[in-house]
């Protein structure tokens, strides 16, 4: 899979993109993540991209050509257009759902925004969706982008040393994880839970499938839809709350 940013900070994109696992993966050949410069297609002397709003207003608007330029450089005519997802607090939510989706596709382009948005020509013409992580404004969509692009890569094969790296973790499995513990086994007073110890993998099995289910119960009850959970499920849930 490639993955492109288009972005104002490339170096900023690189330096993350390139630590850790993801840098592992790409280093490995399991990704390919391209950061490009806008700037370099602003088509002027003074490499501007932006300028102000029509109909007045704060701040400064990103001009559509640079990003259209930008875009257009990433693929020939005779090459299939890349998804292009423009980073937004207009967009919608991103989710692990949509991560896996991402996943499974050849090229995603992620458009990191700057200042007070895009102009909405370019928006209109090249992008195919937008996408928002969470009901707040960043100043720019560097790490909106870099966030998508790490939830994304980490669904790659070979990206994690196994699946069950990933599908037990929270969000994956329609519910929050469970509580994690390692070394030692009592710490400042606090013991790990007996079941942990006993070697009884079924059983440490249960309890972790009960402690998942009580603190999405608490934290996030929006997720407990009852077409996801089994009888044994809701049979836990309606022991601890009435409620549901």
């Amino acid at each position: 899979m490639r993955i492109d940013i288009l972005t104002l900070f490339p170096e900023m994109c690189e330096q993350v993109m390139g630590e850790s696992i993801i840098g592992r993966a790409r280093n490995a050949g399991k990704v390919e993540i391209v950061c490009t410069n806008i700037r370099d297609f602003a088509g002027n002397k003074h490499n501007k991209v932006d300028d102000m709003p029509y109909g007045g207003g704060m701040g400064m608007i990103m001009a559509a050509s640079p990003i259209y330029n930008c875009y257009k450089s990433l693929y020939s005519e005779d090459e299939p257009k890349p998804h292009l997802i423009y980073m937004s607090p207009k967009g919608k939510t991103f989710n692990q759902q949509r991560a896996v989706e991402l996943s499974k596709l050849d090229r995603v382009v992620l458009l990191c925004g700057h200042y007070e948005g895009v102009d909405q020509r370019v928006i209109d013409e090249i992008v195919d969706e937008e996408l928002s992580i969470g009901d707040f404004v960043l100043t720019g969509g560097e790490l909106p982008a870099l966030t998508v692009a790490d939830a994304v890569c980490r669904m790659l094969p070979g990206v994690l040393s196994d699946d069950i790296c990933f599908e037990e973790e929270s969000h994956f499995s329609g519910v929050l994880e469970y509580p994690q513990y390692t070394r030692p086994a009592e710490w400042m007073g606090k013991t790990v839970p007996e079941v942990l110890l006993s070697g009884n993998h079924a059983k440490i099995d249960e309890w972790r499938r009960v402690q998942s289910l009580l603190i999405t119960m608490e934290r996030r009850p929006d997720m407990l839809s009852e077409d996801r959970l089994s009888e044994k499920d809701k049979k836990i849930l309606k022991k601890y709350s009435e409620n549901f």
